[in-house]
Order: structure tokens, then C-alpha cells, then sequence
């Protein structure tokens, strides 16, 4: 992928309706395949859930999707990352999970995140590096351990 200019700012108010856009193109088909609720009301609260962790990923310096990032002290969750469909394919997701692994790394934590069961984007989690620690009726819980060299 070609070297792109990625930045992030935060999320505010003012983005929730981009926010919604972008949460129901990527997220309700996998709501709804495993019959989760996908109407406006769940969708906004799934927004507003911890929003200050919320950053708009800016390509380009146009809006390309969510982070939304709790940093620890010895664990990072990212707990949404969402790309825009039209920017999708491009490594994009792929490139800020490794900017966070190495991060992350650095600092010797743990990265966790919970994917859906029927969200493909589980794939990209296991190709870097991420193993499955546990799993619930529609999820399933990953983490990146902190060493890069002593993956296992």
C-alpha cells in the first residue's frame, strides 16, 4: 500500500451523524446476521459508548473511519475500528493495527479487542498476530501479547 496520510482527531458531536452513517454500512449486515439489533436507537448508544475514546481516522484529511482506543496502563483495547466501505481493501485497518501493535509492544502490553463471529475482519486479527482467549454466543475475545520477538 502506498504510503498515505493518515491522521486522527478527535471525535465530537458533530460527527455522530457521519458516525451512524458509517457504523450502519459496516456493522448492521453483521448485526444482522447474528440477529443482534440494528435499529437507530442501539446503533447510536453503540456510538456514544465511551466517546471519548472516539477518534475520526482522517485519509487524506477526509473522514475514513472510526478508532476508538482505550490505552491502559498495561493493555490497550480497541474497542471499534470501523473503515469506510469506500476505503476499504486498501490495508487500511491492517496498517493502523500495526501502528497500535508496535506501540503497544513497545511499551510491553497486551492488545484485546472482541470481533463478531460472523465479521470476516477476524481473518486480518489472526494474520497479525492476534490469538482467540475466549468466545461468547456472538464474539469472539482476542489479544496481541505485548513482546513482537516472543509471540507464544
Amino acid at each position: 500500500m502506498m504510503k498515505t496520510d493518515l491522521k486522527y482527531r478527535k471525535a465530537s458531536e458533530n460527527d455522530i451523524d457521519y458516525l451512524l452513517d458509517l457504523r450502519t454500512k459496516t456493522m448492521n449486515p453483521h448485526y444482522a446476521d447474528s440477529n443482534l439489533p440494528t435499529d437507530r436507537e442501539t446503533t447510536l448508544q453503540r456510538i456514544l459508548y465511551q466517546f471519548d475514546k472516539a477518534h475520526i481516522i482522517l485519509l487524506n484529511n477526509e473522514p475514513a473511519g472510526l478508532l476508538k482506543i482505550s490505552r491502559g496502563d498495561d493493555k490497550t483495547e480497541v474497542l471499534q475500528l470501523q473503515i469506510d466501505p469506500g476505503q476499504q481493501g486498501k490495508g487500511l485497518g491492517k496498517m493502523i493495527l500495526q501502528e497500535i501493535l508496535e506501540e503497544s509492544s513497545k511499551e510491553g502490553k497486551t492488545v484485546e479487542l472482541s470481533v463478531l463471529k460472523t465479521n470476516k475482519a477476524q481473518h486480518l486479527y489472526t494474520s497479525l498476530g492476534f490469538k482467540t482467549v475466549d468466545e461468547d454466543e456472538h464474539s469472539y475475545f482476542m489479544e496481541f501479547k505485548g513482546d513482537l520477538d516472543n509471540q507464544y
